[in-house]
């Protein structure tokens, strides 16, 4: 009688093995959906380098924490351009932090017909071709930013510093452009401060009294840096002239008194004074002539309690430009208080060009409702003063800060006073604002001013650090045999005996 064998695999352990992978499949299907979950809510990156890590400054998180409107951002680049993966590397932080962020890429060079779309949209003008001999203008890049039909364009051109450098790779005398900051931070943050708030703060300009003008490119006294600085901070610069029946404006956000070198009238000084008594901000910087008083001197004396020196202050020990004859012509300082207006300042430094000092008065009796004058800025104990005949050395103020909150049972115009007074203009002029933290100082003075304190802290460029190799035409020589000889042919070597090997 013939037996058939016992079928290995029964009925019942083929579901049973069917059943378990299907188990398998479904925990596995779980695990990894839910690994995908918590990581999108919860997430951690580590960088393996310090130079691929990019570190976003609290002024950027603050707007971003705030940021409660959808935004699109368009990148209309070359994805080849050298800057497009910073670009996007950035972007994709700024999205991280608040996925409102929506980022889109349209390479123009491949995907003509959205481009010209786009172009027509956002009115961006027309590229302009670079010759060979020239230096490449990069008008054909941008970042569009848009929300809720508020929009921002930043120019490629505006985003990184280059400078010439020879080529190390050239026999020949060439040249190549070499990144050296980048601006993408400064100036996003920048758009989306300005696409967040309906409209801009305005600052008015007192001009008239031979102030520094806004528009003016001279790198000595020229201020249209600092427009633009204001304008970055979503602050729109409007000239004054507080002639006639003109007085300061009810939407002055903020008044600027850019160091006047001519006396300013009593009906004008009158005018400014009722302002702060109201509750006005004022950003007061004075010129480097103490022997031209303008007027707002015992204005800030006799109700503020800020004393305007009649001196120019030096310290040769801590200067960094100084005439042929070795006269110095600035200070450099680095002492500053724990006010919000310079916190985080602490560890930098400012370039002043011939301070003023500039100290609370002294007096003694002081009422309850009396301005609250605080020290921001003073020099090293090495400080004199220029028309001093002792020359004794001591710490001078060349800065403060004031501030008074609205009397009880008052009502005020405008808020609570508040107003920075620094003994010095020239260092916000276009090419000494570029110098240590200068413009740093600005935008915290105006930001503290206007009562935004999440932007009391700044944005830097950031820098790139490049690393370089360099070798003897010996050592190259030794390294391409390396590579294209010693390393194949080992592995080769060590084939052939795992070969000889199998045989035996």
């Amino acid at each position: 009688m013939a037996t058939h064998p016992k079928p290995s695999f029964s009925r019942h352990r083929k579901w049973r093995f069917g059943l378990d992978a299907a188990v398998r499949t479904a925990v596995v299907f779980a695990v990894v959906v839910m690994v995908n979950y918590l990581g999108s809510r919860y997430y951690h990156r580590q960088f393996l380098s310090e130079q691929t890590q990019i570190h976003l400054s609290p002024r950027t998180i603050s707007v971003l924490n705030a940021l409660t409107n959808q935004v699109k951002v368009i990148l209309y680049y070359d994805k080849e351009d050298r800057l497009y993966s910073d670009v996007l590397a950035l972007l994709n932080e700024y999205r991280n932090l608040n996925p409102r962020l929506q980022i889109s890429t349209v390479d123009y060079r491949w995907d003509a017909a959205e481009a010209q779309r786009v172009k027509k949209d956002y009115k961006l003008p027309e590229a302009v071709d670079a010759t060979e001999k020239s230096e490449p203008k990069n008008d054909k890049n941008f970042v569009i930013f848009d929300s809720a039909g508020r929009q921002k364009v930043v120019n490629g051109n505006a985003l990184a510093d280059f400078k010439l450098e020879q080529s190390s790779t050239s026999k020949d005398f060439e040249f190549q452009r070499k990144l050296t900051a980048f601006h993408g931070e400064k100036l996003f943050t920048s758009c989306l401060l300005a696409i967040s708030n309906p409209k801009p703060f305005k600052a008015y300009v007192l001009q008239g009294h031979r102030e520094h003008n806004l528009d003016s490119g001279d790198e000595v006294i020229g201020y249209l840096n600092f427009k633009l600085l204001l304008q970055r901070n979503y602050i729109q610069p409007e000239p004054l002239y507080l002639t006639g029946t003109n007085g300061v404006p009810a939407d002055c956000n903020l008044l600027i008194i850019p160091g006047p070198r001519d006396p300013i009238p009593d009906p004008a000084l009158e005018k400014i004074d009722q302002y702060l008594n109201e509750g006005g901000r004022l950003f007061a910087l004075f010129n480097a002539f103490p022997d031209r008083l303008i007027g707002l001197e015992k204005i800030l004396l006799a109700r503020w309690g800020v004393l305007v020196g009649s001196s120019v202050v030096q310290d040769p020990e801590h200067s960094a430009y100084r005439t042929k004859g070795g006269e110095a012509l600035d200070i450099v300082v680095g002492a500053f208080a724990k006010h919000p207006a310079v916190s985080a300042l602490l560890g930098y430094n400012l370039d002043f060009i011939q301070p003023r000092p500039i100290s609370p008065t002294t007096t003694k009796d002081k009422a309850a409702d009396a301005p609250k004058v605080e020290v921001l800025i003073a020099t090293e104990e090495t400080a004199t003063l220029i028309d001093d005949p002792t020359r004794k050395q001591r710490r001078y103020p060349l800065a403060v800060a004031v501030e008074q909150g609205t009397p009880l049972g008052v009502a005020t115009a405008r808020s609570s006073t508040r107003m920075i007074v620094v003994g010095n203009s020239l260092f916000l002029a276009n090419e000494p604002i570029k110098r240590f933290a200068n413009a740093d100082f600005a935008e915290y003075a105006v930001n503290w001013l206007l009562d935004r304190p999440q932007l009391t802290t700044g944005i830097g460029p950031s820098t790139f650090t490049e690393f370089r190799v360099l070798l003897t035409a010996e050592q190259l020589k030794k390294i391409q045999w390396l590579l294209l000889a010693v390393l194949p042919g080992g592995v080769l070597l060590f084939g052939g005996l795992v070969w000889l090997r199998r045989q035996k």
